[in-house]
């Protein structure tokens, strides 16, 4: 069976960050000539020899990034430091990656269970970010009970970045037309994903096929034994649930607790996958549309799909103006559309900022868009996105002929008119890939412990089907579902919060499978 990579990325944008997005597999065409290495082998992996890790106290930089400083009922110490992993686990000979890693403890006295792991997604996504900021969000009882624990994986942020695409270009392709509406449109995404499959190739040749999960799987397990965990207690969102459970198949007595949020979906295709999550998002935005417009004062009009559609075209004729002088060309409008759909308690901030590109003002659209690339205010880009197709890429051997991708994007334009052409772009981008590739493994993590996998029902990036078959693949899974909208699940709602965390405190599975929308 083919195995899918999470975390789909196009030029409209991270994540399509999943699944990410993770951040997309079918049969490969005749035309293929990238190398694939062979399916990581299905025995069991021996466990990591213990690696130094150097963390150096850093409380005081970070308390200076807190706004207002620490929430009253927790004060926090923190280490910032790396451990170097070998570069290809298979010849260790071959060099080191240097993971940034950081750990924030509770002050005072507690009783510690050990260390939370925390992977928030992409891939692309920081998990020392991550760390610093779940830190002071999730209940103070899992704070208590463990320390936290975030690492940037190989390529990601401080860990190596993998850098090949100029902050010029990334506001060049992201404002760039997504739907390959003709000839001309499609030429334009092949381009796009020549150059920097291209530039990334010039610039780390082989060494770039390095960069793929299960290789940060086996860096995962360095940092469990480093940490000085017997077994590996572990949080992750959305790609970090394809991470996670590649960490259960290759470690599986190496798993204390794995709570998998936003499963991406291990037994779908490439073009299967591009599909779920077009459907996803074209119904996540039908949802916003639906509560919008039964509001009296719904900004974007008593037709938010025709408002949408509109200030598309109209940025396409020209990039509406924004503050700051920026401008917001027709890529870059919609990947603030895509932005607010990950969570519901943006969707007033969507249709203020649609109401305000409909009279001719892309601000709000360019505040949103910029949240979801990572760019900065000098106009400066994290790496989220060479590092999203880099693992991406690496995760896959399959790829498709340019015409088995064109009646892609047609077929998905039909059936999802405002997501589907856009989102099929994806299968341009691995297909142009240089470098050999490590597909996923089959993951049954046969001889775990039970893995708490979550699935929301109406999550736009990692559709709710994709939970279902990723408890279904595993053999000690236990699916609980939330009701809700959006993306991921924990600690948003009190009824999901309460089993998770007996789940990692206590190891207690849920009884009850469902948690209501409103609890």
């Amino acid at each position: 069976m083919t195995r899918r990579r999470a975390g789909a990325l196009s030029v409209v944008g991270l994540v399509v960050l999943t699944g990410c997005v993770s951040t997309v597999h079918g049969t490969p065409s005749a035309r293929s000539t990238t190398p694939a290495a062979g399916p990581p082998s299905s025995s069991r992996t021996e466990p990591a020899a213990a690696a130094e890790l150097e963390l150096t106290d850093c409380t005081d930089s970070v308390d200076e990034l807190l706004s207002g400083g620490p929430p009253p009922d927790r004060e926090l110490t923190w280490e910032c430091g790396s451990l170097d992993v070998p570069l290809d686990h298979a010849d260790p000979d071959q060099g080191t990656v240097e993971l940034a890693v950081v750990r924030g403890r509770l002050r005072g006295e507690r009783d510690a269970v050990g260390a939370l792991v925390i992977n928030p997604g992409g891939p692309g996504g920081s998990g020392t970010d991550a760390a610093l900021n779940l830190a002071y969000v999730l209940p103070i009882q899992v704070v208590e009970g463990f320390d936290i624990v975030g690492f940037d994986p190989r390529g990601v942020n401080f860990s190596d970045p993998i850098t090949c695409v100029n902050d010029e270009y990334k506001d060049e392709l992201y404002g760039a037309e997504p739907y390959a509406r003709d000839d001309a449109d499609f030429q334009l995404q092949v381009e796009i994903a020549e150059t920097i499959a291209g530039d990334c190739f010039d610039r780390y040749g082989e060494d770039l096929g390095l960069f793929n999960t299960v290789n940060t799987a086996r860096d995962m397990d360095r940092l469990r034994a480093a940490l000085g965990e017997d077994r590996l207690t572990y949080l992750g969102y959305s790609y970090g649930t394809t991470l996670g459970s590649t960490y259960a198949e290759l470690f599986p007595d190496r798993v204390r607790a794995l709570v998998l949020d936003g499963a991406t979906d291990p037994t779908l295709d490439d073009r299967g996958a591009t599909e779920a999550q077009a459907r996803g998002f074209e119904d996540a935005f039908a949802a916003f549309a639906a509560a919008c417009s039964a509001q009296p004062d719904c900004a974007a009009g008593a037709d938010p799909v025709a408002t949408v559609r509109q200030v598309l075209d109209d940025a396409r004729a020209e990039p509406l103006p924004a503050d700051g002088d920026r401008e917001v060309p027709v890529g870059l409008a919609l990947i603030g559309v895509i932005s607010a759909l990950y969570d519901e308690d943006e969707w007033p901030t969507l249709s203020a900022a649609i109401g305000s590109a409909a009279d001719g003002d892309g601000s709000g659209l360019v505040v949103l868009a910029d949240r979801y690339t990572g760019r900065r205010p000098d106009g400066s880009y994290p790496n989220r996105l060479e590092a999203n197709l880099s693992i991406n890429c690496a995760d896959t051997a399959e790829t498709y002929s340019d015409e088995e991708i064109r009646a892609f994007i047609e077929e998905l334009r039909g059936k999802y008119p405002l997501f589907g052409a856009p989102i099929a772009t994806n299968l341009l981008t691995c297909d142009r890939w240089r470098t050999t590739r490590t597909p996923l493994p089959e993951r049954d993590a046969a001889g775990a412990p039970p893995i708490l996998v979550i699935g929301t029902v109406n999550d736009p990036a990692t559709p709710y089907s994709g939970a279902q078959a990723m408890a279904g693949e595993l053999d000690s899974a236990v699916l609980l579902t939330w009701q809700g909208e959006g993306h991921t699940a924990y600690p948003k709602t009190p009824c999901i919060t309460q089993a998770v965390d007996a789940y990692l405190l206590q190891l207690t599975v849920p009884v009850d499978d469902s948690c209501p929308a409103d609890s």
